[in-house]
């Protein structure tokens, strides 16, 4: 994947997405969303889930496997392309945005994308696993956006990418914060939370 930066200002959280993921396989920043966003979307999850609008993961469109609790334990709720909401639709021309940046200066061919809320219940957890499935080769990069307010190392939650055999990365979820890094390639877990719920939205950019 060739790289060619912009000195662009703007675009320099785009570069560190990217400059990571080049340099260490994965890349992160904190303020990919601005807090108006992130308390927008927040609030939007908290509203699906109070109301019984999100389900167990693994079950309706886009997955091909049963549910599983002993490998995942959260519920989501799917994010429409064209959605209404304004704080969806913010996310989403962010999202937009850095896909054509990405494919300008990396050649990475996303032609489509897919994004949901997903909250986890205190000692909830997802398996060490790869997001991309053997029947459907579309995804290419993962991209997670947390929600939560004031995370504390303490709460637990990380995520942990297993780079190789040897090297493990621990992130916590802290609101706000992105991580981006190549579905098919790196398997990585979510760890449950003692203390409390967590919640983002995670998705996937694809070429289909």
């Amino acid at each position: 994947m060739q790289h060619h930066p912009s000195p662009n200002p703007e675009e320099q959280q785009f570069e560190l997405l990217i400059e990571g993921l080049l340099e260490q396989q994965y890349g992160f920043c904190d303020d990919f969303i601005d807090p108006e966003t992130v308390a927008g979307l927040r609030d939007n999850l908290l509203r699906f889930y109070d109301a019984g609008a999100m389900h167990p993961a693994g079950v309706g469109r886009h997955f091909d496997y049963q549910k599983n609790t002993q490998v995942r334990g959260d519920v989501i709720r799917w994010i429409e392309p064209d959605s209404e909401d304004p704080f969806e639709r913010r996310f989403l021309e962010r999202v937009q945005a850095f896909i054509r940046y990405l494919n300008q200066s990396c050649y990475a061919g996303i032609n489509d994308f897919e994004f949901h809320y997903a909250f986890y219940e205190q000692h909830s957890f997802y398996k060490r696993h790869l997001d991309q499935f053997k029947s459907n080769k579309g995804r290419k990069f993962s991209l997670v956006t947390y929600l939560n307010e004031n995370w504390q190392e303490s709460d637990g939650g990380n995520l942990s990418l297993y780079l190789d055999a040897t090297k493990q990365e621990d992130l916590y979820p802290v609101g706000g914060r992105t991580v981006f890094f190549k579905s098919d390639e790196i398997e990585h877990e979510v760890h449950p939370s003692h203390t409390r719920y967590r919640i983002s939205i995670a998705g996937w950019l694809k070429r289909v």
